[in-house]
């Protein structure tokens, strides 16, 4: 059945590029809603679809624009989350142009998710299974989605920095794979392009206490690394916070090698040119275990 929050969320925090305070609240949505945000800083048209179809290129991060100019960036962690907790409506309410960064991750969103639990609406899943391989390259970077029984991701990263490195990892993302594996791994950057940005006026909100920075071999942050792959972990956090922009779940493996959001946004829009390349499956009760988030309870992942 289609989902939504049972209660309302809030988060308060920085945004990583702009550096402003912004307050976000998630509201419960009815069924067929789909994920939407609401700018309330603004007056006229400030709703958003969370839609791949109105990304805009951004190099650092997930920028939704609507017809009316109205814009929020930094939305893959979010998004991540409620895909992973098996959220599918929701209302995020915002009074500012960026998501607040948190600690980097994804796991504050889910651990509030969690808390607050998920409600059963009386509706089935509409899933959009991939019937056929799609492939969109841009130099070394490639994204690929080719038919899989469930949501899958293989991710590659071949990075300078030995603290990172080449690293390489395959989940499958049902029955809440995503809140044990992926949730808590942080955005990471190098420390020359950190000081480039900063220098250029933007990450006015990144720290130590919201990304992992490297410098050659020496990793920043004195408390280290969550995972020894957290990298990888954090780049597969943001392919599925990009492809939740499909607007329902999807039946595919999606492998990523070097890729970012513009790529995983421009496969997404190669998948939707293709008529052939997918069809619209609506999911009986039981298939519902193939997503991320089906079974999920909060207790479980009290290490959060």
């Amino acid at each position: 059945m289609q989902t939504t929050v049972k209660d309302i969320i809030r988060f308060t925090g920085v945004g990583l590029h702009a550096g402003r305070v912004a307050r976000l609240t998630i509201h419960p949505a009815p069924a067929h809603h789909g994920i939407w945000f609401r700018r309330t800083d603004l007056d006229g048209d400030t709703m958003i679809a969370a839609r791949h179809n109105v990304v805009e290129t951004s190099p650092l991060c997930t920028l939704l624009v609507n017809e009316a100019g109205v814009s929020v960036s930094t939305v893959e962690h979010v998004m991540a989350a409620l895909s992973g907790c098996g959220v599918h409506n929701a209302i995020l309410e915002i009074d500012g142009p960026e998501v607040p960064i948190l600690d980097g991750s994804a796991a504050d969103f889910v651990r509030a998710i969690l808390r607050v639990g998920v409600r059963k609406l009386d509706a089935p899943v509409h899933a959009i299974e991939v019937l056929r391989r799609v492939h969109v390259t841009d130099g070394l970077a490639t994204a690929t989605l080719t038919p899989a029984e469930e949501l899958e991701i293989d991710f590659a990263i071949d990075f300078s920095d030995a603290a990172i490195g080449q690293q390489h990892k395959v989940l499958r993302l049902s029955n809440g794979t995503f809140v044990r594996e992926l949730c808590d791994s942080r955005t990471f950057c190098r420390r020359a392009d950190v000081d480039a940005m900063q220098a250029a006026g933007k990450a006015l909100g990144g720290s130590l206490s919201n990304a992992v920075v490297v410098n050659g071999d020496l990793v920043e942050n004195p408390e280290g690394l969550r995972h020894a792959d957290e990298a990888v972990r954090h780049k597969m956090l943001d392919a599925l916070g990009d492809l939740a922009l499909a607007g329902a779940p999807i039946l595919g493996r999606y492998t990523g090698v070097r890729a970012g959001h513009a790529l995983t946004n421009k496969l997404l829009r190669a998948l939707f040119a293709d008529p052939l390349a997918y069809r619209i499956r609506t999911l009986e009760a039981s298939e519902c275990r193939l997503l991320p988030g089906a079974g999920l309870e909060k207790d479980v992942f009290a290490h959060l």
